[in-house]
């Protein structure tokens, strides 16, 4: 999708002189909460004593389970299922891609819907085998929950008492692509009544309830369910020991690995001084890393997540300029200079945009060194326009602020998909990502996929649902909430009703296309799946960037401060 900003739009003088007593908007964002704390995580204090010996466990361990996992049990599917969720849900699935992928295969290529004990399954087995299949991409048809349904074609009301295919089969419903009513049907079903069981049943299965219906697994963040369900894991009287000590272990190498990551990252940006420099700005550097974990936490991600953690961070900067603190004359200053990517054109800027424009071309300019050693410099063309186009939607969105314009829904998506951001960050994460991320690939991000599509709706519709308000007092062009309710003459809650189905059925259209034969490979779509999962985490009842001291802080705790206990 590309923005177009004529050049008459942007004629402003192209000197400038310091305006005096320019009236700017302030939305009053409270400082960084972490102050220096990341500073402290240097390369050299994150071995500890016991670190080599951990390692060797480790690795006997990691030995150990891919043994279990090909082991042949055609006469225990459901031992190998368990073995699978438990090691997804645990997070360290990454180690064993190949093998867990042959096992689903296999149980896939003979899955009939009457082949390996189907009709004698249980709620719980066939969601379960329902759920680990489509996560990894195979199509196991939901036909299979028929025998589940009466003469009436309602769930059947026996299925209550057997607590833990209730939450499978919810769970399950959470893969569901268009046209399968009867996942809407079991969704509604199982939702209905395990808020009912979350509040009589014993304090352990209640609270694993609540964390379902909270956040299903589907939606969430893949380290932030690992810290959830090790502990969960751990009280299951039939978990293996080797799996959970593994967990833990692995959990605590990776965090160490990231402790340094973004220690370095936190060093970048007090270097940038922008707390002081550009104090109308939110100071989230942490955050923005915690967003790229959530995209990628895996170890030979590193430079990805290097590389998209400083674009992210500078574009919350560009995004806070162009909200808050800009004049109209300025943010054109500041389009065309970005539209014309040299660095003599900071001259034209005011000085503060020259510091945020200075730093925007030298985030770049390290990746371009990077990518010219790798032979891969064609991929840094698609980031730049990727984030030109960034910056003109931001431009648009700010005429309309300007000139108190509120415009129809459909004329505000075609914007809003765009300053979502979603589209840029799902092409800049693939820069980084190695050999898999071709130049076919980045031809197809920019032909409007309909997975880059559907992550950006989730992510502009639960952004505008929780934050308008708080935009709104301040002065904010105006979300998707004004716009539908203007255009169609309706309330806030029927619009977030509306908004909610249309998240519904953007989260559809992901399953979909994360299904085979998938159009691009499956490490490049996941990345575009678990931006839409941080949406989900970080935005569900609140914006939880901006206002980061409540929720986000015990995220970030959980992942790159405390331990797992050994």
């Amino acid at each position: 999708m590309s923005i177009e900003v004529s050049a008459a739009t942007l004629s402003a003088p192209t000197q400038h002189a310091e305006l005096p007593e320019i009236s700017r908007r302030s939305a009053g964002y409270h400082p960084t909460i972490w102050g220096d704390h990341f500073l402290s995580y240097a390369s050299n204090s994150l071995e500890n004593d016991g670190d080599d010996n951990n390692k060797q466990e480790h690795q006997k361990l990691n030995n150990e389970l891919r043994k279990m996992l090909m082991a042949d049990q055609v006469d225990k599917p459901l031992e190998k299922l368990k073995l699978i969720d438990a090691i997804q849900r645990l997070g360290f699935s990454y180690h064993f891609e190949k093998e867990i992928d042959l096992v689903l295969q296999q149980m896939h290529s003979s899955h009939d819907d009457c082949d390996i004990g189907v009709n004698d399954e249980d709620l719980y087995t066939i969601s379960l085998k329902f759920r680990l299949l489509r996560q990894n991409g195979y199509k196991m048809s939901s036909d299979a929950f028929n025998k589940f349904r009466d003469s009436e074609g309602k769930f059947k009301e026996c299925l209550i008492n057997d607590v833990q295919g209730m939450l499978s089969l919810y769970e399950a419903t959470h893969l569901r692509v268009h046209g399968e009513d009867i996942l809407d049907q079991a969704l509604a079903f199982t939702t209905t009544h395990l808020e009912t069981m979350a509040t009589c049943l014993n304090s352990s299965l209640a609270a694993q309830i609540s964390q379902a219906l909270r956040q299903p697994i589907r939606k969430g963040l893949p380290r932030i369910e690992a810290r959830h369900y090790i502990p969960v894991y751990e009280e299951d009287p039939s978990h293996s020991e080797a799996v959970l000590t593994f967990a833990k272990l692995d959990f605590n190498m990776l965090q160490r690995l990231h402790r340094e990551e973004v220690s370095e990252i936190a060093k970048w940006w007090k270097d940038l001084d922008f707390s002081r420099k550009l104090p109308f700005i939110r100071d989230r550097v942490i955050e923005c890393y915690f967003w790229i974990l959530g995209v990628y936490f895996e170890p030979e991600y590193r430079l990805a997540r290097r590389i998209l953690t400083k674009v992210i961070a500078m574009t919350s900067v560009i995004d806070d300029i162009y909200d808050v603190y800009g004049t109209l004359e300025e943010l054109a200053l500041f389009t065309s200079a970005v539209e014309r990517w040299d660095i003599s054109e900071k001259d034209h800027l005011p000085e503060y945009m020259q510091i945020c424009y200075q730093a925007l071309l030298d985030v770049y300019k390290e990746t371009e060194e990077t990518m010219t050693e790798e032979g891969k410099l064609y991929r840094l063309d698609y980031a730049i326009e990727a984030m030109k186009n960034q910056v003109r939607a931001y431009f648009r969105e700010a005429e309309w602020f300007h000139n108190h314009h509120v415009p129809t829904m459909e004329e505000y998506m075609a914007v809003a998909l765009v300053t979502s951001a979603y589209a840029m960050l799902a092409t800049t994460s693939f820069v980084g990502m190695g050999d898999v991320a071709t130049k076919e690939v980045f031809e197809w991000l920019f032909s409007d996929p309909k997975m880059v599509t559907a992550s950006s709706i989730v992510c502009r519709l639960m952004d505008d649902i929780v934050s308008h308000k708080f935009e709104q007092k301040r002065g904010h062009v105006a979300s998707a909430i004004e716009c539908y309710t203007k255009q169609h003459g309706a309330t806030e809650e029927e619009a977030v009703k509306e908004f909610r189905k249309q998240i519904a059925d953007a989260w559809k259209d992901i399953n979909e296309e994360c299904l085979y034969p998938t159009t691009v490979p499956m490490p490049l779509l996941t990345r575009i799946l678990n931006l839409a999962r941080v949406i989900d985490v970080v935005y569900k009842t609140e914006d939880g960037y901006t206002h980061a001291g409540v929720m986000l802080k015990d995220f970030v705790a959980s992942l790159l401060i405390d331990p797992v206990p050994i």
